[in-house]
């Protein structure tokens, strides 16, 4: 790992162990799309693209120029984020055994957490990527008002039938908008069972909170996240006052089959 550099921070390995954890405790809190896609990797940082799809031959027609085989390829973008630490609060603690605050490694974790979260459900598209709440081909249904307590498992049964009719029989994975989430915590009239519960019954894949507005249902079919690199902390400089380290990560969401993702929008 030379690109991260390490060594050059003259860190120990247990306080190196101790940044790692916090980062990545920090992180795992965030992150939802992991929960319910397939992860495969890491590759490694050198994995800069992916090829999608199968190899075509470009025939020109012209027996005196050569045909042309090849592939569309997705970019898989590296997510960084900078973060200092004070090189007396360091050394108090290496020497002195004082406690060290983690909370900026902490943050920069976060910081990456929720871009990567951004990227899966949003896609980049400076960068031509989709995520699962704007990929072509997906199906769409409005959503109406749930504090009218049926019309959540309406709206939720909608998108199921618009799956199962494209072939995509779950286990269903529901993610929803923290607002859409929370109107869950009421109970049916004459009933102990909270909507929740009886949504949970149908995406018995689970029913998450997520960075979105409005929801998206899935069978986990969809795709997965390819990984290069796996979230990481580095070391970049210092200044004299501050260590100048980073967190980082590189994916991409490989989406096989848009047809198994219904989004959930919010009307207007």
């Amino acid at each position: 790992m030379q690109y991260l550099n390490r060594a050059a921070a003259g860190f120990s390995d247990e306080l190196w162990a101790q940044i790692d954890e916090a980062a990545l405790d920090a992180a795992r809190r965030l992150l939802t799309a992991r929960r319910f896609l397939d992860v495969e990797g890491p590759f490694g940082v050198g994995l800069t693209s992916l090829e999608v799809g199968d190899e075509a031959f470009i025939d020109t027609g012209d027996g005196d120029i050569a045909g042309t085989v090849g592939s569309r390829s997705l970019s898989v973008p590296m997510l960084q984020q900078t973060f200092r630490l004070s090189i007396r609060r360091v050394e108090g603690h290496l020497q002195l055994g004082l406690p060290l605050d983690l909370r900026p490694a902490e943050d920069a974790a976060e910081a990456v957490a929720r871009r990567e979260e951004d990227v899966i459900y949003h896609g980049i598209p400076e960068l031509g990527l989709s995520g699962l709440m704007t990929a072509d081909g997906r199906g769409r249904v409005g959503l109406g008002d749930w504090s009218e307590v049926e019309q959540a498992l309406h709206d939720v049964l909608t998108a199921v039938e618009r799956l199962d009719a494209e072939g995509f029989g779950g286990p269903y994975v529901l993610a929803l908008s923290p607002s859409r989430y929370n109107a869950l915590f009421r109970r049916y009239q004459g009933s102990n069972m909270l909507q929740l519960d009886h949504l949970r019954r149908l995406c018995a894949g689970g029913v998450l909170k997520a960075p979105v507005q409005g929801g998206v249902l899935l069978d986990p079919r969809a795709g997965e996240i390819k990984i290069g690199q796996d979230l990481q902390v580095g070391y970049s400089a210092t200044d004299g006052i501050h260590l100048r380290l980073f967190v980082s990560e590189s994916l991409a969401l490989l989406l096989d089959e848009p047809g198994a993702v219904c989004t959930l929008d919010e009307s207007g």
